[in-house]
């Protein structure tokens, strides 16, 4: 190790050491309490992939034991006959649309509203921000109204209505804007003026500027908040519990519902467990493939 490295890492520990003795036993508890969640979150989801892979009689057993034999079948069972490939599929293209809705509206409607002054702009903000304020279950019902009332529209009232992934799609991108303008607008706010005002200095439009200039200067809050809406628009269960009762339309979350249902009187858990892995699986790669870029994007706009 060379010198200048040696006096780099030496500095770190001290100045983690000296960090860690301001801090005293507020630093000793903060450690228990991640710890303690830490445990809380990953004992459970690796006790659902450990029971995806045992037979019935083993996951009522030992909760902890090994299975005897990898029940792949289990998987099987649960693609095919509780048809999860076909909710899984449902649950991609919807998501798709709704994540690209989201984000192509949401960063518009932010972008306007941080760089653009005009009258009403605040009000208009907190019309956005105040969607954070209540939870879905106040609007279910006359949710459903909504959408249905919308199946009645000339021409695309059959393909926004109820029972559509197209109606559905159109839930979550309104579900999910007010976060979305939220996070983006104090974003955007962050980023500098100079280059954005030589661009229409050089006789860009605002599209163009938008598109080409700040959007990719925006690149790490983007990420995040498409993950983030990727989450939450992938665990959705009550809108499209609400939304679609065809049983062919249904999205991950009610084939799942659907198996816990039916295990209690077919007993089928390993099917269930199988299930619910695939579930967890995609957003636990996602995740961890974009674990930095979230990272960044949070942490972006304080370091600015």
């Amino acid at each position: 190790m060379t010198t200048t490295s040696w006096t780099v890492a030496n500095s770190r520990s001290l100045a983690r050491r000296e960090r860690r003795r301001r801090l005293g036993p507020l630093s000793i508890l903060t450690h228990i309490a991640l710890l303690v969640w830490t445990v809380l979150t990953v004992v459970p989801i690796l006790w659902t992939f450990l029971a995806s892979v045992k037979s019935e009689e083993e996951i009522f057993g030992d909760a902890w034991s090994l299975p005897a034999a990898l029940q792949w079948d289990n998987f099987a069972r649960a693609w095919e006959q509780a048809q999860i490939g076909q909710y899984m599929l449902n649950s991609v293209v919807v998501v798709s649309f709704s994540t690209f809705g989201t984000m192509l509206v949401g960063s518009m409607a932010a972008y306007v509203l941080a760089r653009y002054p005009f009258r009403g702009n605040r009000a208009v903000y907190l019309l956005f921000v105040s969607g954070l304020a209540f939870p879905v279950y106040l609007a279910l019902t006359p949710l459903f109204f909504v959408v249905q009332n919308m199946g009645n529209v000339p021409l695309v009232g059959p393909f926004i209505g109820l029972n559509t992934h197209a109606g559905l799609v159109l839930v979550y991108i309104a579900y999910s804007m007010p976060f979305t303008v939220f996070f983006l607008s104090a974003f955007f706010r962050t980023l500098p003026t100079a280059v954005a005002e030589a661009a229409r200095v050089d006789g860009a439009s605002h599209t163009r500027v938008f598109f080409q200039i700040m959007l990719p200067m925006a690149k790490p809050g983007l990420v995040s908040i498409t993950i983030f809406n990727v989450l939450g628009q992938w665990n959705q269960y009550q809108l499209p519990l609400v939304l679609l009762q065809e049983r062919d339309k249904w999205v991950l979350t009610q084939g799942i519902a659907d198996i816990s249902t039916a295990a209690g009187y077919d007993q089928d858990w390993a099917a269930l467990f199988a299930a619910l892995t695939l579930a967890i699986l995609p957003m636990l790669v996602v995740y961890t493939v974009f674990q930095r870029q979230i990272q960044a994007g949070l942490t972006a706009g304080a370091l600015k």
